[in-house]
């Protein structure tokens, strides 16, 4: 059987879609970086639902949904930051059952064609320090530019690198 990837956008409608699953990436994800209750108060923090209808209605990032034979295993989200030319990547997960198949690059590449018409000049993205997933980026070409402690309150900290991939006007 032929695998089919589909990347669209996401709506929303989809945030059902999503919330399911944050759900089952996130512990797989955080599990080992991450106490059960800081990952329970991110999840709540940045995945609730009403979060996500902010994030998509109010903050203007635009969510774009992975599908392998139209079932949805993954998704990113990504926005225009203060800085003309500049755009952040928010949110990048792919189902840990799934990894390697190239969704997670299909995804970045579905990003980078999205900003690149509006003269987008770096893509950058926050990944926390202990996270193996800051080889794919460097893979992808990403750098890292700096460190950050950032406070999400309640006592907890993302403590991240700053990664920057400078998008070519080719």
């Amino acid at each position: 059987m032929e695998t089919v990837v589909t990347i669209r956008s996401a709506a929303v409608e989809d945030i059902d879609i999503i919330h399911s699953l944050v759900h089952k990436i996130w512990p797989d994800a955080y599990g080992d970086i991450l106490s059960a209750a800081q990952l329970a108060y991110m999840m709540q923090l940045i995945y609730s639902k009403p979060s996500l209808k902010k994030q998509i209605e109010e903050q203007n990032h635009r969510f774009l949904i992975a599908e392998l034979n139209n079932e949805p295993v993954g998704f990113a989200s990504f926005s225009a930051i203060a800085v003309p030319g500049i755009y952040k990547l928010h949110k990048i997960y792919v189902r840990t059952d799934i990894q390697g198949k190239g969704l997670g690059k299909a995804l970045i590449d579905e990003v980078i064609a999205a900003i690149k018409p509006a003269n987008a000049t770096a893509l950058l993205l926050n990944v926390n320090r202990h996270n193996k997933a800051k080889t794919f980026y460097e893979k992808f070409g990403f750098t890292v530019i700096k460190e950050e402690d950032i406070d999400i309150g309640n006592g907890y900290f993302m403590n991240d690198y700053v990664m920057e991939y400078l998008v070519s006007s080719i």
